[in-house]
Order: structure tokens, then sequence, then C-alpha cells
């Protein structure tokens, strides 16, 4: 798969286990290099608009190696042949450099989560145990709540946020998806 073009395909790589939406269909994590330029995200979120396809996340961000670029990576669920047309018609746009679907694909993928719990001093206890276990980290303390910093895959996300559900949660703020693939490979 060269960057310029996009193929899909019937097999899918032996990888990590495809997480499926609500409707039945997997979610699809597509990485997008663009032209760091005005406009562009608009354009590209009105391609999958107009096929009625939802963006469950979104995440932008300067390509560091070259600051013309910019890399969009992109959650969404909904029918496989329609996501081949979206992702056809997004490398089709003119500040579009390539696009890739990476849904069953090798890769390293990461989300941040900001939890805000209340919480008594009684409750503290057992809930920096879960904290603990999950590799979280305390990053504010405050006399009937505290902050923990999640990092890692989406499951691991769910997971904790349906654990610590039960003590309160006051607010909660999570990054969306980023992946790279591993290797060599294009992301």
């Amino acid at each position: 798969m060269t960057p310029q073009t996009f193929a899909r395909t019937t097999e899918q790589p032996a990888g990590p286990p495809v997480s499926v939406s609500a409707e039945g269909f997997p979610f699809h994590t597509i990485s997008i290099l663009v032209r760091n330029k005005p406009g562009v995200l608009v354009r590209v979120a009105l391609v999958f608009s107009r096929r009625g396809y939802n963006i469950e996340s979104l995440v932008v961000s300067p390509d560091m190696a070259n600051g013309d670029f910019s890399r969009m990576t992109i959650t969404c669920s909904g029918d496989p042949d329609t996501l081949e047309q979206i992702i056809k018609q997004v490398t089709k746009l003119v500040d579009v450099v390539h696009a890739i679907d990476h849904t069953g694909q090798a890769v390293i993928e990461a989300e941040v989560a900001l939890i805000k719990l209340r919480c008594t001093l009684s409750q503290r206890t057992e809930i920096l145990q879960i904290a603990e276990h999950y590799r979280a980290k305390v990053v504010d303390y405050a006399a009937d709540s505290l902050i923990l910093r999640v990092f890692g895959a989406s499951e691991k996300l769910d997971s904790v946020v349906a654990l610590l559900h039960p003590f309160g949660i006051a607010e909660l703020v999570r990054s969306g998806k980023i992946l790279m693939a591993r290797g060599l490979e294009t992301t």
C-alpha cells in the first residue's frame, strides 16, 4: 500500500481484536495526512457527514517532522463499503496527501482521559487502589475531589471509567484515539 493510494483488503492481518459499535459495525481508525492549511478539517468532516457517517473521535496535530503537514486520526463506525467510498473521496481532496484505514492492522494506539471524582476521605483508598491498578496518576487533590489522568488503549479507559462511575464522576474529558503503524508501515 503506497501513501497515495488506499486498497481495501478482505483479509484482516493478525492484530488486535476489532471493537464493534452498538449497531454491530466495527470501529475504524483512519489516519489522514493533510497539508496544514485553513479549512482542510471542515472539508474532510463534510465528506463523512454527506455519507451519514458519525465521527466518534477526531484528533488533529501537526506533523513535527514537517510543519507544512498535519495528521488527522478519525475513529468512526458504519458500513465498511460506505467507508471505502469515503476514504476514496477524502483522498481526492486537494490538501489530502493520503488516507489509510488501520482497522485490524498492527498499530500502537493510545488515548488520554482526565477524570474528576467527587469523593470523601473514606472513599480515597479504594479509588487510589483502582488508580494504581490502571497506572493512573493523581494530578489534583482537593478536600472533596480528585482528578486522575489515565493513559492507554480505549478499552482500558472504558474499563477504568466503569469502575470509577459508582464513586461519582463529576467531569470526564477524553482526548480521542491516536495511533501509529508498527514497523516501517505508513501511518
